[in-house]
């Protein structure tokens, strides 16, 4: 079921809930909040109060609704830096590298959503696919046509989500039906801006798709088009595959990397999320933090196109740490599961002499998340005041993970176990805005 229902009345959840007051990178398990038995209540979108169920308990308003998830974890939904939405039907395709995935399986692909009724139906099953996974918040890539970015922010407004998503611009070296132009992508976006962006939880991103499929003419139209809206977002990707990089440099041989070909546009900046960055350099990390410029790793992608391992721990260190977020990175990311994402990020870290904490890796997908892209004054934790994105985690999902939460001690430990062998299927509920908003078939709340 995938619904969205909204009312003013209170109401209110009840299960065990993990939250973050801080970053588990620099501080620690002292970063996070977690109750054993707590009470999230909720009305006209937002969270109004949490805690202790014994002490939420005796304030709640006379005739709230309390519904009871056992053996359950409550979270702040999952939020996905980093997705395709029109790449949705290959994914699973054979895993070539970047660009002959890109030739071969997604530029075919994105040629169909010229049609709004197919757009329409693409992002209206994205969208309830991420909610079953849990994931109430992404950033997405639509395609060039205006067209798939009013279908995907109508489908995210019916079903009441905070979305980020833009046109693709891409004016070279790509096929004739999926260019456009710098001055007809400019106008374009400006228009799609009017239209949408702030218009309920929506948000427009200016969305060059990569250095390599826009011109410079057109690189500055993107630079200019965000400049002139504040508010607005801008993504793209960077040092993806050593390929793409070596084209980069063959294109834009007066820059001195491919960071520097964005910067050089003005395209680097707060409320800038850039996808990949497995082969960023370390004055390139120094660059994205002085700017606050976001990179989205996006493991189960990467290793499945063979790209690289991100180096997670470089990207964060103290001295100069850059804003990251988790991405599945659909239709490269194998699944929508923020589950699978951190457990593949687990790995990633692994193979890089790293190791990823349980709670750094939740961090990722919710405050981390919220704050790479700037929306953690209103997203990815759970407290008083924050908009009432949830996701309802059964811990007891599959007989292969109720045994071995037989054998936790803690909370660290049951989450490890939670991201190791969860997936879409460990999500009881997600509630977007206060409203329930999908539930797993065949389960029923308590």
């Amino acid at each position: 079921m995938t619904q969205a229902v909204h009312c003013g009345a209170p109401i209110a959840i009840r299960a065990a809930a993990i939250t973050f007051t801080g970053d588990p990178f620099t501080v620690g398990a002292s970063a996070m909040h977690y109750e054993s038995d707590a009470i999230v209540v909720m009305s006209d979108g937002r969270i109004v109060d949490f805690g202790a169920a014994s002490s939420v308990a005796s304030r709640l308003p006379v005739g709230t609704e309390v519904t009871r998830y056992t053996g359950c974890l409550i979270s702040a939904g999952f939020i996905d830096a980093h997705v395709h939405y029109p790449q949705t039907s290959v994914i699973a395709s054979y895993g070539k590298q970047l660009l002959d995935w890109l030739n071969d399986y997604t530029f075919p692909a994105e040629a169909a959503f010229v049609d709004p009724a197919h757009a329409s139906e693409v992002a209206r099953f994205f969208l309830e696919e991420a909610l079953h996974a849990g994931t109430t918040s992404c950033a997405a890539f639509c395609t060039v046509h205006p067209e798939s970015v009013d279908a995907f922010f109508a489908a995210a407004q019916s079903l009441g989500m905070r979305v980020i998503a833009g046109k693709v611009l891409m004016d070279r070296n790509a096929p004739e039906a999926l260019l456009d132009s710098a001055r007809s992508g400019y106008d374009q976006g400006k228009a799609l801006i009017a239209r949408w962006h702030d218009r309920d939880r929506l948000s427009y991103c200016v969305t060059p798709r990569f250095a390599a499929t826009s011109s410079p003419e057109q690189l500055d139209a993107a630079g200019a088009l965000w400049r002139e809206h504040p508010g607005t977002y801008l993504q793209s990707h960077i040092a993806e595959n050593r390929g793409e990089i070596e084209w980069v440099r063959k294109l834009f041989p007066e820059r001195a990397g491919y960071l520097d070909v964005y910067d050089h546009f003005g395209l680097l900046g707060p409320r800038a999320i850039y996808g990949h960055g497995i082969w960023l350099s370390e004055s390139e990390f120094a660059r994205m933090h002085d700017t606050g410029t976001a990179i989205a790793h996006c493991p189960t992608s990467n290793t499945f196109l063979g790209s690289g391992l991100f180096r997670l721990h470089d990207a964060l260190k103290p001295s100069r740490a850059v804003r990251v977020a988790l991405a599945t990175d659909i239709g490269g990311g194998t699944r929508f599961s923020m589950l699978s994402t951190m457990h593949e990020a687990y790995k990633v870290a692994q193979l890089n002499g790293r190791s990823l904490t349980a709670l750094q890796a939740f961090y990722l997908a919710t405050r981390g998340g919220a704050r790479a892209l700037y929306m953690d004054d209103r997203v990815g934790s759970i407290a008083p005041g924050m908009e009432a994105d949830l996701v309802v985690l059964d811990l007891a999902s599959t007989r292969l993970i109720a045994e071995r939460m037989r054998h936790c001690e803690n909370i660290e430990q049951a989450l490890f176990v939670q991201m190791t062998l969860g997936d879409e299927r460990s999500v009881r509920a997600t509630y977007v805005a206060g409203a329930l908003a999908a539930v797993s078939p065949g389960r029923a709340t308590d």
